[in-house]
């Protein structure tokens, strides 16, 4: 009989680690073109097996994930893991030329790395050019087997990607901005699930619908993926209760609108709790530059109700575009959940200290009398603390890290602060020539390993006021404080949450305003950190951190992939 229950003790331990084991899970991603149907004409785009969006990626925390992407598209491509820490595996990352040379057409190469200490809506996305406009999709973190969610479980989950599409070829439209050295063309539509919705022109039959059944409680895994607005989102007479943000669960705040910046993703919980009917859930930009044009359009999708025989949806009533109040409401009013899976304290002791402005700026348009379309006839672009970044062009920056090559790649000298001091946010100061001009450079930040930083992010009224979203790669960090104006040091510190802060991969720091931010750089590598408008991106808002490894294997990055590609 002993031995009976021994051998079924060993039974059951060996069947409960194999549920609790992690697995791996392997998908194919076939970048190709496709043609499609939208707006009353047809457009070839990119895409990744011949979907828009792209395949969901659902994994548990603790899983392998092995993505072999084959390009079969006419253009170099490279894929981000937006928001996965990578930890130790900064070579799957994905930033052209940042963590790797791109994809060249005709080539493959198998991404592989682990997802530890996440859970929640994340997304994976093309990180070369505007492709990310078209190649893009959700990518689900669930708890292990054996755990839950810190709240009721839903009847069922959706994941709403809300897009942003050009009735154009997006790397035609980024090239003409780039040659003119003027903003480019504006989308022609907002999407939800590729989809624009029956508000637009030839698209009663392209609009998302999904069915529930009254009483049940969904949750809805919403993600940004637009390429240059924030956008507001609702459902017509719905509650909606915020649970997470960027994989990193939040105490639960109940709203009937929320928004989310590009890079940003929010999971909410709502309860089918309204009359049998139909009902439109919708997006419209938030935009809060003034005087600039920008896709003013509405994409909406219906949420039918098992049973209904209404066919009219119900509209929400959305906010106006530039309602700044209810935008700076919203992100302010999160905070964290301590004590929940995966919570980390915020770090108290700071090694670290920078300040980084940031907005647009103007490069010179040439030799000769040539004459570019921005202000005073010169090129648009973008810089932090007036360094306007430039990606290098023969070796990835980890490679040359990693080889300690950095010479004609990047130096380490991006300046813990901007070079003047001056009102940041006056918006007399938006056309002032003496500081609009930044110089192109490949400049990074060395952090020792384990060092923490506090960083206050400033807005700056240059060019144009506006809010601009800012996405760490590699990290998560702390929201320590937000507000409007140029950052006060004796005063402001004095309003940081240090209990129970937001964690986010992704901040929109307030239009004319300002945020802190705090995190520990316990992840060795080169790690990008830029604006997700694709427009500022492209015009250089962005920097990197060169984060030295520690003293053990366990804080010393891997070597590189045997198939990384080559330049």
């Amino acid at each position: 009989m002993g031995r009976f229950q021994f051998l079924l003790a060993c039974a059951l331990a060996l069947l409960a680690s194999s549920i609790t084991s992690a697995e791996t899970v392997e998908h194919f991603f076939h970048v190709q073109n496709l043609t499609v149907q939208r707006l009353c004409h047809e457009q070839v785009i990119t895409t990744v097996n011949g979907t828009l969006p792209g395949p969901v990626i659902s994994v548990r925390e603790g899983d392998n994930l092995v993505i072999h992407v084959v390009n079969q598209s006419p253009y170099n491509i490279t894929i981000h893991w937006h928001g996965v820490f990578q930890l130790l595996s900064a070579w799957a990352d994905g930033p052209s030329f940042v963590t790797q040379c791109p994809i060249r057409p005709g080539r493959t190469y198998a991404y592989r790395f682990n997802i530890t200490g996440q859970e929640g809506t994340l997304f994976w996305h093309a990180h070369v050019s505007w492709l990310r406009a078209t190649v893009y999709g959700a990518l689900i973190i669930k708890p292990r087997f054996g755990n839950s969610y810190p709240f009721p479980s839903p009847y069922e989950e959706f994941p709403i990607l809300l897009g942003e599409y050009w009735d154009a070829n997006v790397v035609d439209v980024e090239n003409q901005g780039l040659a003119t050295g003027a903003p480019p063309k504006n989308s022609d539509a907002f999407t939800i699930n590729g989809q624009p919705g029956d508000l637009y022109p030839c698209s009663q039959t392209d609009t998302y619908k999904l069915e529930v059944i009254q009483g049940k409680t969904y949750m809805l895994r919403i993600i940004n993926a637009a390429l240059n607005n924030q956008l507001f989102f609702k459902i017509a007479n719905h509650k909606m209760k915020v649970v997470a943000i960027d994989a990193a669960y939040t105490e639960t705040y109940a709203t009937d609108v929320i928004i989310l910046s590009p890079g940003q993703t929010t999971d909410v919980l709502f309860n089918a709790d309204q009359p049998l009917g139909s009902y439109y859930m919708a997006a419209r930009p938030y935009f809060s530059a003034q005087g600039l044009q920008f896709d003013n359009t509405t994409t909406s999708g219906i949420i039918v109700y098992q049973g209904a025989k209404s066919a009219t949806p119900i509209m929400p009533s959305l906010p106006a575009f530039n309602d700044t109040p209810t935008a700076y409401k919203f992100y302010t009013n999160l905070t964290g959940f301590p004590g929940g899976p995966h919570w980390v304290p915020v770090p108290i002791q700071v090694d670290e200290h920078m300040f980084i402005t940031f907005g647009g700026s103007l490069a010179p348009c040439g030799g000769g009398s040539a004459t570019c379309a921005g202000p005073f006839g010169q090129r648009l672009s973008a810089s932090m603390n007036n360094e306007s970044f430039q990606l290098p062009s023969k070796l990835s920056m980890l490679q040359a890290f990693f080889y300690n090559n950095k010479n004609g790649v990047y130096t380490t000298d991006f300046p813990d602060n901007p070079p003047s001091v001056f009102d940041y946010t006056n918006s007399s100061n938006a056309l002032n020539q003496s500081m609009l001009f930044a110089p192109k450079s490949t400049k990074v930040r060395t952090l020792k390993y384990g060092s923490t930083v506090e960083i206050v992010l400033q807005n700056t009224a240059l060019i144009a006021t506006e809010s601009h979203p800012i996405h760490f790669h590699g990290f998560n960090f702390h929201v320590l404080a937000q507000g409007f104006g140029n950052y006060d040091s004796e005063n402001d510190p004095r309003k940081f949450n240090l209990v129970n802060p937001q964690i986010r991969n992704t901040i929109a720091v307030p239009t004319g305003g300002w945020a802190v931010i705090r995190f520990t750089a316990n992840n060795p590598g080169i790690w990008f950190v830029h604006c997700h408008l694709e427009l500022h991106l492209s015009w250089g808002l962005a920097m990197a951190f060169e984060v030295e490894n520690g003293r053990t294997p366990s804080s010393t990055l891997h070597p590189p992939p045997i198939d990384l590609p080559n330049c």
